[in-house]
């Protein structure tokens, strides 16, 4: 089947539930990354949704059918050389390389229309609606409503499985392979199976990792309650574990280099996403040295300050030279620290000539700043900076 063929009977038939547009041709920075398109309910009838993935940014446009078959025939190909088309009976994901694109049939993921309006509604946790593992954990009472001294853990929750979702699509089709490390209590460990099992249909196997045995017991028997079948949880360390293979790997609240560990593991694994809470950023602190700002870093509170987002910029940096697209966004502050970023990394291919322009760029901002961070040595082998 030809793409032509494929885009022709998916939107002329109306059986289309959803596409997803990666790994584009250009490396200018104004030009979205990703392109996802989803069928919107309004009162006319059915339109699509074109989200367009910025680097810093979404914007969204409401398209009609007609509409819908121009923008996939022209970017997938043109301005995009992957796609993942979604209807109920199959994926097909089409490579575009110089000459005739490829069509590949794969399992469908996305057997059901899901239009974007519910889908929002879905995903996010209603108050009044009983969630079992949040009933469970003590942030819902048993008819759902939000107990009061919980309602920051809910909002944090929610804010979570929000940005999680954005990233959905990007993720490949079939069983998905997803390491937590550092998941505590696992409020968001359970919310992150329940977003992918129960909102998107996927297959998951989910190992939560933690060091602390008592609360590793706790969260595996709460799993067995639920009978969340693919979700456990072991005592281990991130350094020592078995990544073969894994999809996603989320890091929250690991403190100092603790994350760049987290993030070296998964970039080696090529992970296709990786989702980072840091905190506690001290390892520059040492070595942060400026005649420039030393009006700034002289003082200790602004210096630590300035330092988690100088840590912070690196990483995300260092991970485009890994060949990551990345954001760095606002999150709701955990309980255990007052860190609000959340680093969200997606595997892309970069050119050499962009890989080259980002490094140099790099290797300016560390220079003025005296620094070498963790992640940069850890990756020392992978990256040329």
């Amino acid at each position: 089947m030809t793409l032509e063929e494929l885009v022709e009977r998916l939107v002329g038939e109306a059986v289309l539930t959803g596409a997803t547009l990666s790994r584009p041709r250009s490396v200018d920075p104004a030009s979205p990354k990703r392109l996802t398109l989803d069928p919107v309910a309004v009162r006319s009838g059915v339109r699509w949704r074109v989200r367009r993935h910025f680097h810093t940014r979404t914007t969204d446009e409401l398209v009609d059918r007609e509409a819908l078959g121009e923008l996939l025939r022209e970017a997938i190909g043109g301005s995009y050389r992957q796609a993942l088309l979604h209807e109920p009976a199959a994926d097909w994901q089409v490579l575009a390389g110089k000459g005739e694109p490829r069509v590949l049939r794969r399992p469908p993921t996305r057997p059901d229309v899901s239009f974007a309006h519910d889908r929002r509604k879905q995903h996010r946790l209603p108050a009044g609606e009983p969630v079992p593992y949040l009933v469970a954990l003590g942030v819902q009472t048993p008819d759902g409503q939000v107990r009061a001294r919980r309602r920051d853990k809910f909002r944090q929750v929610n804010r979570f499985v929000e940005l999680v979702d954005d990233v959905i699509p990007v993720l490949p089709p079939g069983a998905l392979r997803v390491v937590d490390y550092g998941s505590g209590r696992a409020y968001l460990t359970f919310a992150l199976y329940d977003l992918l099992t129960r909102v998107h249909g996927r297959s998951v196997e989910l190992l939560g990792l933690d060091l602390k045995q008592d609360v590793v017991a706790e969260c595996e028997a709460l799993a067995r309650q639920l009978d969340a079948e693919g979700l456990r949880f072991e005592v281990g360390d991130i350094a020592d574990a078995d990544l073969d293979g894994v999809d996603l790997v989320v890091s929250l609240h690991a403190c100092d280099t603790a994350t760049d560990v987290a993030l070296e593991r998964a970039v080696r694994a090529e992970a296709t996403v990786i989702l980072a809470v840091p905190c506690c950023q001290h390892e520059l602190l040492g070595q942060l040295e400026s005649d420039v700002l030393r009006p700034l870093i002289r003082h200790g509170t602004l210096r630590e300050r300035f330092v988690a987002e100088v840590t912070d910029a690196a990483r995300a940096r260092l991970l485009e030279l890994a060949g990551y697209d990345v954001q760095v966004v606002e999150f709701v502050a955990l309980e255990h620290t007052p860190k609000n970023v959340l680093l969200r990394a997606t595997r892309t291919a970069r050119p050499a000539r962009d890989r080259a322009r980002l490094a140099a760029e790099y290797r300016t901002f560390a220079d003025a700043l005296a620094i070498r961070p963790a992640l940069e040595r850890l990756l020392a082998d992978r990256i040329d900076v």
